[in-house]
């Protein structure tokens, strides 16, 4: 009878849980725990079985029985219990009904502390000198049923009891404050206040040797941060964002935070980035920690993100739940999008609205491949979940979420946020409840407008020319490869004319239309000042726009005038970039645009600059060597001018943005090869290896030049290489770290490159870390791909359980160019596949052959080079 449960991608709903009492015992030492849960069952429907679940613990079959009253003793034992593997589901047949109501089921359990970073697991951490194990609980998407046996859906909300028996020494932490502690000799036994309804995915816990700081919100809400001990002082910064962030939530939201205290954690060994438990937040160390003499503003900024993003969540998400995995895109867009809200408040210096536009531009580049899903998106079992985490889900969500804040304004948006929150608070919603909401609050259509971007992948691309004083428009959907698609969208079109008080808005509901622009361009004949005309105002949309030439002269010379706004600079160039990969452009045509941008200063702009000049250099070494070297001293006249300006060394009272642009700047120059500013890392590294205190190379630069010095690195001099790994094993801060795993393999030798890539797969590289250190040029792809191959076994064993094998796969694949080498690929791969990376093999697999198309675009231009030879003199 538990065959018919088998394969179904949601557990039967004819019974809930309403309550868990979960008492754990972890034995740290033998990396074992051993639990209890006693769970109040509510039997909605006739039946005689449970399905609930559980994978990889060991049930005590004596243990588990059925009180069927709360008032008598009775109590029952099931017929049968089959644990279904391949499901993750414990089916528990009974003799007869059950009794329809509430009942408590016990089961005893036990299991193994992995060290997969997920479910209930290990971290290995230093402590006085000696390593000790941390246990930890990293519950999303499907893994609270790796810790204990329980209804693992986001819908089964239930309220927790936990109890934890620990070493008396050690910190223990729940998602609620402690509310007994009893000791016993070396243990101690720690129960914490019921919590609220929540899902079996928030629930958490972590037990070590911590230490903290704490504030206080306006509301009195104990905040704490945990670190390592000695680590403390490197929360600050953390806890500082979380005060003020807590208190603009409060507010945005019109909701006082749900909880009596909120702790964070640092952990040391965590596949995500951070997990927004209800009440204890976890994080990498990057993630959380910052450090004014090591860390980069760059990290700063990150933190400050990351932190926002999972405060956040304590709303949207945890108070109001998604209700299943399809609607995961509302807890993570909506975070993402609010944190940038929440940052924007606490440091409006940073100018961060401007920096979303790289979450808009990284969700495009994904959602422009024909294996991108949509945002909202079925899920058939919970082996799938994983595979959303990614940038539709994260980057889109929040980019659609900032286009729709656009449309119907700030203040009604707002409102009706609040009033979704507040309708939906300790329950489960749907998209199509927020739309609901939304369009309730604004009289407008949100649901047929927003259906058309959540329940199609992809978006399209507005082509636009003037015909007359009409602006003839047309969509089609944007695909990377240059291929067609259908799909229609409704668009809200915002356009400007010579002029920011010169705007119009339109909603394009066709494939086609021609737009009256008449009282926009009234004035434009018989004025000196050239015409232009920008269309998506400040990119609040998400699609791409394509102009005719007169319209596409028009825009660069409004960038060269200085005319536009950070946001249009940043969006020219980026659809000019994407159009120039998928054919619908000239490369010759990208790269006189980006002449336009030869004076520009602003960190934001030259940061998407950078980024294209990158990508064309990368590709022109394969599409054509013989103009490559013309191409990259064009490049790098481009970003030489802002570099010297700024210099290597910082500048007293310089702006956190300055900080920023230096370190981008730097390193694509490095990566372009550019011989001064590869010698002066180099130089500038020889003092600091010698004098680590020196100021010669901060937080900032350092990984510009250690890169540098890598590419410099041979088998017969690998001082440079063996320099960098004591760098590694001597640091005590995991940005440092990372900065050298992100640098070793940036050498052409190939010996050096197979050195770095084995180096990932030692004890000394944390399990979550080795992605990162697949930064492969061009010269050593070919080598990682052999080195990967060779590796597959040991690499797909390791990290299958985890998010990160994904990684591995995108990092290798996506280094080629080539119609043979991804036929090669996926033939390797043919009986190699597996669910968890599925979606990314294929993702990669297009990418490849995206730029094999890009290719042979670039080899047809007629007019490169000219067009080369004609930027290289005049640089």
């Amino acid at each position: 009878m538990a065959e018919d449960f088998k394969g179904q991608p949601r557990l039967p709903n004819f019974a809930a849980p309403r309550r868990y009492d979960i008492f754990l015992k972890p034995h740290l030492t033998a990396c074992l725990f051993s639990g209890t849960a006693t769970i109040t069952v509510d039997v909605l429907l006739p039946t005689q079985f449970l399905v609930l679940n559980a994978a990889d613990l060991s049930v005590h079959t004596s243990s588990v029985s059925l009180t069927t009253s709360t008032t008598s003793s009775d109590t029952i034992s099931p017929l049968s219990i089959e644990l279904l593997e391949e499901d993750e589901i414990m089916v528990l047949q009974f003799g007869s009904q059950l009794p329809l109501g509430e009942s408590l089921l016990t089961i005893e359990f036990s299991g193994t502390l992995n060290d997969q970073m997920r479910g209930f697991y290990r971290s290995k951490y230093e402590y006085k000198g000696q390593v000790q194990n941390m246990a930890v609980t990293q519950f999303e998407s499907v893994d609270a049923r790796r810790c204990f046996p329980c209804w693992d859906e986001p819908a089964f909300k239930a309220k927790f009891k936990i109890t934890l028996e620990v070493p008396s020494e050690l910190v223990a932490l729940s998602n609620m404050p402690v509310s007994d502690e009893k000791f016993n000799g070396d243990l101690k036994i720690v129960s914490y206040d019921e919590s609220p309804l929540m899902s079996t995915y928030l629930v958490a816990m972590v037990i070590g040797h911590l230490d903290y700081i704490q504030g206080l919100t306006t509301d009195g809400v104990q905040v704490r941060v945990y670190t390592q001990v000695g680590k403390t002082d490197q929360g600050k910064f953390a806890l500082d964002v979380a005060l003020k962030s807590l208190n603009l939530y409060k507010d945005y939201f019109a909701v006082p935070y749900p909880l009596p205290k909120l702790d964070m954690v640092a952990i040391p060994d965590f596949a995500a980035g951070a997990m927004e438990n209800y009440g204890l937040v976890t994080y990498r160390e990057v993630a959380l920690l910052f450090d004014a003499r090591f860390s980069s503003a760059y990290s700063k900024q990150d933190v400050a993100i990351t932190v926002a993003h999972e405060l956040a969540h304590q709303w949207f998400g945890n108070l109001v739940t998604m209700e299943w995995w399809t609607h995961l895109w509302l807890n993570e867009g909506f975070a993402s999008w609010v944190s940038y809200l929440a940052v924007d408040a606490i440091f409006p210096e940073w100018n961060i609205w401007t920096q979303f536009l790289d979450e808009t531009s990284s969700g495009m580049m994904l959602d422009a491949l024909s294996e991108s899903h949509p945002i909202e998106v079925e899920i058939k079992h919970a082996n799938e979940v994983d595979a959303i985490f990614d940038s539709i889900s994260y980057d889109k969500g929040a980019s659609v979420i900032r286009m729709l804040h656009s449309y119907l304004g700030a203040d009604c948006f707002q409102k009706a946020l609040a009033s979704y929150i507040k309708q939906y608070a300790y329950a489960n919603a749907k998209t199509e409840d927020l739309w609901a909401v939304l369009e309730e609050e604004s009289g407008e259509p949100v649901k047929d407008l927003m259906n058309s971007w959540t329940k199609q992948q992809g978006y399209p691309v507005i082509s636009v020319k003037m015909n007359s004083n009409k602006l003839l428009v047309c969509q089609e959907q944007f695909l990377s490869d240059g291929s067609s698609a259908a799909g229609t969208w409704i668009v809200p079109l915002t356009l400007c004319c010579s002029s920011y008080e010169n705007s119009k808005k339109f909603i394009l509901t066709s494939k086609s239309d021609e737009l009256d622009i008449d009282d926009l361009i009234l004035n434009k004949k018989g004025k000196q000042e050239t015409f232009w005309l920008k269309v998506n105002t400040n990119q609040t949309g998400f699609y791409r726009v394509k102009y005719d030439d007169e319209l596409a002269a028009g825009l660069k010379y409004a960038i060269q005038a200085d005319k536009l706004s950070l946001m249009d600079k940043i969006g020219t160039i980026d659809d000019a970039n994407a159009l120039c990969v998928a054919c619908k452009g000239t490369l010759s045509s990208l790269l006189s645009l980006l002449d336009a941008y030869s004076m520009e200063s602003d960190y934001t702009v030259l940061k998407r600059v950078i980024s294209v000049s990158l990508k064309i250099a990368n590709v022109v070494d394969d599409a054509t060597p013989d103009l490559s070297d013309k191409i990259k001293l064009f490049l790098i006249k481009l970003l030489e001018s802002p570099a010297e300006k700024l210099g290597w060394d910082v500048k007293e009272g310089e702006s956190h943005l300055d900080t920023m642009l230096r370190a981008e700047l730097l390193m694509a120059l490095v990566r372009l090869g550019n011989t001064s500013t590869v010698d002066e890392g180099i130089r500038r590294f020889y003092i600091f290896f010698n004098d680590r205190n020196s100021s010669v190379l901060p937080p900032d630069i350092r990984k510009a030049a250690y890169v540098a010095v890598m590419q410099k690195c041979t088998s017969s001099d690998k001082w440079g290489y063996e320099s960098l790994l004591k760098i590694y094993r001597e640091a005590h801060q995991s940005e440092e770290k990372m900065r050298v795993l992100g640098s070793l393999a940036s050498s052409p030798d190939k010996s050096i490159v197979l050195d770095a890539l084995n180096f990932l797969l030692t004890d000394e590289v944390r399990n979550q870390d080795a992605v990162y250190g697949l930064n492969v040029s061009n010269q050593g792809r070919e080598t990682a791909w052999e080195w990967f191959k060779e590796n597959w076994e040991y690499i797909s064993k390791t990290w299958v359980s985890t998010p990160l094998l994904s990684g591995f796969v995108k990092s290798i694949v996506s280094l080629f160019a080539s119609y043979e080498k991804s036929k090669e690929i996926e033939e390797f791969f043919a009986n190699r596949v597996k669910p968890t990376f599925e979606r990314a093999l294929k993702q990669s697999l297009e990418r490849v052959n995206t730029k094999a198309h890009w290719i042979e675009g670039v080899r047809s231009d007629e007019s490169l080079a000219e067009v080369v030879s004609h930027l290289a003199d005049k640089a």
